[in-house]
């Protein structure tokens, strides 16, 4: 299993990229934004998922080790290979991926080519409760405490997309607070409603 790949970059396509290793070529399959940032020439190191087909090998590369995970676990979805789920990769980002998963909402997985709205209703009930729930967190809160406190919310009762909620609206204020320091101004937002 090839997991990671560093090398020089030969040759550049929309969505595939050419990395030469020990004098060794590879084509790598991209999203569009990794193939729009490199350049021929440059040094690029991906995280990779090789599958293995009767007629191919195929090898797929990421900038972080969570768009592979979710590659991976995208490929565990009834109905998807590895094209769809690059594809959602391409128009999507881990976090909006979980977090449409997570609060059941099919119409972001729509804005996917190839993906309609029966597909993202299947794909949001094939892969209920094989995400993480921390990833839902928007990275725009306020650093790893916004996912402890999320992960503190949902353990006291509350629904994952209530808590999110709640986190993204004290956020701001908090700074890098600390963790307690956001469940308190959390709970107080929510009010004690569940």
């Amino acid at each position: 299993m090839i997991r990671y790949l560093e090398g020089t970059v030969h040759t550049v396509s929309a969505n595939s990229l050419t990395v030469v290793t020990s004098g060794v070529g590879r084509e790598v399959f991209v999203t569009p934004a990794v193939a729009g940032r490199v350049r021929t020439g440059s040094e690029v190191a991906l995280h990779t998922e090789l599958i293995v087909r009767e007629d191919a090998l195929t090898l797929y590369g990421f900038d972080t080790p969570s768009e592979l995970k979710l590659f991976s676990t995208l490929l565990g979805a009834n109905g998807v290979g590895p094209k769809l789920a690059l594809a959602i990769l391409s128009v999507l980002s881990p976090d909006q991926v979980y977090g449409a998963i997570s609060d059941n909402t099919p119409k972001v997985l729509t804005a996917v080519p190839g993906v309609g709205p029966k597909v993202a209703a299947k794909l949001i009930v094939d892969l209920q409760g094989k995400v993480p729930a921390t990833s839902a967190v928007p990275s725009s809160g306020a650093g790893p405490a916004s996912a402890e406190v999320v992960q503190a919310l949902v353990g006291l009762g509350w629904k994952e997309a209530t808590a999110i909620k709640a986190v993204e609206a004290v956020a701001p204020e908090m700074g890098q607070a600390s963790v307690a320091d956001m469940l308190k101004a959390a709970l107080r937002e929510l009010g004690g409603s569940r």
